[in-house]
């Protein structure tokens, strides 16, 4: 373990005015709490918070960061006190600590919390103050570093978690290196075999081109000597994470992959920047469409470089990015920078942003998004993508995520703007709505008094803030109907149970399932975000068949089995009495039950021993046995309604609905029914296809993993 003398040693290295007394006194508390606590590994506990402490010393931060380090687990985990706290290090340090272990609790209660809501708990506990995330970023670095000691099912969580939030936010906050390793930490954990097999891959190449990288910065040195330009020279293979994510995103394997090298180059000034590109570019061939300059126009987060790529040495693609010592320093501390010392003195970087900005639009984004799924995508939208950036006719730099459409660029201006769009020009040119859009071109938006989002919107737009606002517009503009159609739903579920819908049953529904209103329920049930099942079960749950843990009997008898086998209906082909049936043995008692046309069986015809031959007994089942329909109908008011009606009548209850493709004149919609046996399938069938606003009806049929 590292000792308290060995840090503020290393403090001093770029802060000699430290308070060596106060990290002093937060070591010798933290290590005095945590006495007798050990770590999975078996060494003592207090070994981490230290070993985060170094994490940011590494980034130079302040002596608050640091001792906040020192001190993060001590509230949660020891006996500790709020007002001790404190008594000892300040108001300022105690509500950082109290920070850090917030974010630590919503972490710990994830698996009774969606993620979605996690998150947004998450970025209000960090928005005070964000040294709070600059803590927690190092402690889950550390944690990350020392996790083959967890139990391997903890180790997959961190990991994925580590992959989806952590990393993410660390780039968002412009500490790329710290991306880096956050990522390729967990892809050793989620994908081991990959993440060898990219090493593997290395070794490879080198043994059969020798270490390329000290052969290509003696190249790009000899072209910058050539221009009387000083800078210095930095190359590195690309990380394994980052060539595996090229590999798949460009579906190319490692052979074809072309920029597994990277390198950069830092200058002395600006000016020096644009020269150092020129002597690249005269000396190699530029990769076409591969150029980005961050310098003349930067990332939100500050970030500025000049990207390009050519084709070095042998042919092999080499990516160099271009940049000034204080465009380096910013790039590969981030947010650090607002916090971060050089020779005792705050070090000022001209090119740093305050983050802050951006958790403050967070929080505006918190306020206006009534579902937390949707601000969870909204914002890991934005965090992960690159960016392009478009200019206005007036010549106003619109940034996007790459991938961003003119519907995209419409709503970054403003949400009035896109609402009333109706077409767009891209560099003069009418294009369509759909089209992505490239750095640098010059958009029109042309828009009209009274036009509305479509649907199809969904389907092209790419950044959060735009499907947030059609996903509001649309549910705004279908509410009505949406309404009548839930009505017509619970009508159907509730008098399946032998219940009257009546007004006062639909709001105590309401109320039990968490909606502020009777309406706001059934405009949920009408869009299919909760089932009819939903409502009867907030009434009546004794009158539903709780199935949980329990084997799914089909309804009606099979004739085969053995005294202590049971029968399980396949939801590949969902078989109904009255159909050809075959069963396949599984490991334990059980039988799947297929249809004897079932194209699953196929993969089961080298395992004769497992097929039984069975049959259905005769006589009626009762209307419990599952099927799935998969139905086309025309987009206006009342159809489905009108089509769950028919359903009804014909004695099937509904037990689930889902849109598939809604479309502004025709959607396909999958409804889940129980019916008694495969003739009262065909009734169903049949009543619903007569329906002249009805084009198409069949039976649906899922595929199924084998056992």
């Amino acid at each position: 373990m590292i000792d308290v003398e060995t840090l503020i040693d290393h403090v001093r290295t770029y802060n000699p005015k430290t308070n060596a007394k106060l990290i002093r006194t937060a070591y010798s508390f933290g290590k005095d709490m945590h006495d007798g606590q050990k770590r999975h590994s078996g060494e003592p506990y207090f070994m981490h918070p230290v070993a985060v402490a170094w994490i940011l010393a590494d980034q130079q931060l302040d002596d608050a960061t640091l001792v906040t380090a020192l001190l993060h687990d001590v509230l949660e985990d020891t006996k500790a006190t709020y007002q001790g706290m404190v008594d000892l290090f300040g108001v300022e340090i105690t509500q950082l600590v109290d920070g850090v272990t917030k974010l630590t609790n919503i972490e710990l209660s994830s698996k009774e919390t969606k993620e979605a809501e996690n998150f947004r708990k998450l970025v209000l506990a960090m928005s005070k103050d964000l040294r709070v995330l600059l803590v927690k970023l190092g402690d889950r670095l550390h944690n990350m570093r020392t996790i083959k000691h967890m139990r391997s099912e903890k180790q997959i969580k961190k990991a994925q978690e580590t992959m989806d939030i952590y990393a993410p936010l660390a780039g968002r906050m412009g500490m790329q290196w710290m991306r880096d390793e956050l990522e390729d930490l967990s892809f050793h954990v989620l994908n081991p075999e990959a993440r060898s097999s990219i090493m593997r891959r290395f070794i490879t190449l080198r043994s059969q081109s020798g270490d390329l990288i000290p052969k290509i910065s003696a190249d790009i040195r000899q072209a910058l000597d050539a221009s009387s330009i000083e800078a210095e020279i930095y190359g590195r293979e690309k990380k394994p994470y980052s060539v595996w994510r090229k590999m798949e995103e460009k579906k190319q394997s490692f052979s074809r992959l072309s920029d597994i090298y990277g390198f950069r180059v830092i200058t002395q000034s600006e000016e020096d920047a644009y020269r150092v590109l020129g002597a690249v570019h005269r000396r190699w061939k530029a990769v076409p469409g591969r150029f980005k300059d961050y310098i003349s126009q930067p990332k939100s987060n500050g970030y500025r470089s000049i990207h390009t790529t050519v084709s070095g040495r042998d042919g092999k693609m080499v990516e160099i990015q271009i940049r000034t010592k204080d465009m380096h320093e910013m790039a590969e501390v981030g947010v650090a920078a607002h916090w971060a010392y050089r020779d005792g003195k705050r070090a000022g970087n001209q090119f740093s942003v305050d983050p802050v900005k951006w958790l403050d639009e967070l929080h505006e984004r918190i306020q206006n998004e009534e579902n937390s799924e949707e601000f969870l995508e909204h914002v890991k939208l934005e965090m992960f993508a690159d960016q392009v950036f478009c200019f206005t006719p007036k010549g106003d730099v619109i940034p996007l995520p790459r991938g961003a459409t003119p519907i995209d660029f419409a709503f970054a201006i403003h949400t009035r703007i896109g609402m009333a769009t109706v077409g767009a020009k891209v560099d003069g040119h009418r294009v369509p709505m759909w089209t992505r859009l490239r750095n640098g071109q010059s958009v029109e938006i042309q828009t009209a008094v009274g036009q509305r989002p479509q649907a199809t919107w969904m389907d092209i737009a790419q950044t959060g803030r735009a499907r947030t606002a059609i996903r509001r517009a649309l549910r705004e503009e279908h509410r009505e109907g949406h309404i009548k159609l839930g009505k017509e739903l619970a009508r159907v579920a509730l008098e399946h149970v032998g219940k009257p819908a009546t007004d006062k049953a639909l709001a105590t529904a309401a109320k039990k399932m968490g909606h502020a209103k009777r309406d706001d329920m059934l405009a949920a049930l009408g869009s299919a975000e909760v089932t009819g099942s939903d409502l009867v079960r907030a009434l009546y749950p004794e009158l539903l068949h709780d199935t949980k843990g329990e084997v799914n009997q089909p309804a009606g008898g099979i004739v085969g089995l053995d005294a202590d086998q049971y029968a399980q209906p396949a939801e590949c082909c969902q078989p109904l009495p009255g159909e050809r049936i075959v069963g396949i043995a599984t490991r334990g008692k059980g039988v799947l039950v297929h249809t004897i046309h079932c194209e699953t069986l196929a993969s089961y015809e080298d395992q004769p021993d497992r097929w039984l031959d069975l049959r259905w007994s005769g006589g009626k089942g009762l209307a419990v046995n599952k099927a799935s329909i998969e139905i086309t109908m025309a987009n206006d008011a009342g159809v489905l309604g009108r089509i769950c009606t028919l359903i009804g009548e014909q004695n099937a209850n509904i037990s689930d609905l889902d849109f598939a493709d809604k479309k502004t004149d025709f959607y396909r919609v999958h409804v889940d029914i129980e019916v008694r046996d495969v003739e009262h399938l065909t009734h169903v069938i049949t009543a619903v296809e007569a329906d002249s606003d009805v084009a198409d009806v069949r039976q649906r049929k899922r595929q199924a993993a084998t056992t």
